[in-house]
């Protein structure tokens, strides 16, 4: 397994960790949490040491499960991630959207990021966890409810008190980056990227690159759009998110195949999967620090963690980019 530094802080995550959403079941249609446990464990014992989670993800759930899989291991042979900043207990900050609990329960969801919800969030993180330390904290979203400057001073008091070891962010643009860094250090910005979702190239990336902070790319599969098993007339299962999400209308699932089977004989010569040649080249990309690959079982673990050996050259990156390039034209 390959390891990359964190912004110029001395922390090293896997270059694929290990992404805990739907281990969490939630948005997902529910999940096993034997199954997410030995997930969690098999990818561990192939080098993917870093998690990646959040209280939202089955309200606790996730946290939970990573915490369990964990026991037993170095605290300071694994990197634990995880996130602020989205409350389903409080109504307070910008209202998100309305959910259900893994129980069918209705939840609102509420983006907050003040001073006491994140000292509170931490320490029920760290009790699901079951640790004293977060080596990356990070808040879940933007809100504009709380100036950044006192939320990112919250997480300041936190890694002062030995609590949380560095500040991250999800899903900030470039402008947020900078006031953030303005209090402390932020060593990483979390964002959506994948094949088929690549505007953070036009500025979040850049502007990573330039200032010195890691770029930790979620959805690098695209939900699973990319593994090539999604077929246009896909029955998702009650609860699940990606039923009504725009990269799953039967004509991009169509698209999408279709640019898959062209760099699929790649995928073949190399032996290796689908999924294996879109996270290598995702970790690839200009700008890319770590791919978070979620899992839903042993399997798909394993051939997650497989993904960090391929090698890549120059010519089949841009065969690939190629093909994107049609891709995204017929888009």
């Amino acid at each position: 397994m390959k390891f990359r530094k964190i912004g110029n802080t001395p922390l090293e995550l896997s270059v694929i960790t290990f992404g805990a959403w739907a281990a969490g079941g939630w948005m997902w249609g529910s999940t096993d949490r034997n199954d997410a446990i030995r997930a969690i464990q098999s990818g561990f014992d192939h080098g993917v040491t870093s998690i990646d989670t959040a209280p939202i993800y089955g309200q606790g759930t996730s946290e939970e499960i990573v915490g369990e899989a964990i026991k037993g291991q170095s605290r300071d042979q694994v990197q634990i991630v995880t996130k602020y900043g989205m409350r389903w207990d409080l109504a307070k900050g910008d209202f998100g959207f309305k959910s259900k609990d893994n129980s069918g329960k209705d939840i609102d969801i509420y983006k907050y990021a003040g001073r006491e919800s994140v000292i509170f969030e931490c320490e029920q993180s760290l009790k699901r966890l079951g640790t004293d330390y977060i080596d990356l904290y990070q808040i879940h979203w933007p809100e504009s409810v709380t100036p950044i400057h006192e939320t990112m001073e919250a997480v300041a008091s936190l890694i002062k008190d030995g609590k949380v070891r560095y500040a991250g962010v999800c899903n900030y643009s470039a402008a947020q980056v900078k006031e953030a860094d303005e209090v402390l250090h932020i060593a990483s910005n979390q964002i959506p990227f994948s094949m088929v979702k690549r505007d953070a190239e036009d500025e979040t990336i850049p502007y990573c690159i330039k200032h010195g902070k890691s770029v930790l790319a979620y959805s690098p599969m695209e939900r699973g759009l990319l593994t090539g098993k999604i077929k246009e007339n896909h029955q998702f299962a009650e609860g699940d998110h990606r039923a009504t999400h725009r990269f799953f209308s039967p004509e991009w699932i169509r698209k999408t195949n279709a640019f898959l089977e062209k760099i699929r004989p790649l995928a073949d010569d190399k032996n290796i999967t689908l999924s294996q040649l879109v996270l290598s080249w995702t970790i690839h990309h200009p700008g890319i620090t770590i791919a978070l690959a979620g899992a839903r079982n042993e399997e798909q673990s394993v051939s997650n963690a497989l993904a960090a050996e391929v090698i890549l050259t120059d010519e089949e990156i841009q065969m690939i980019n190629s093909e994107l390039e049609v891709l995204h034209g017929a888009g």
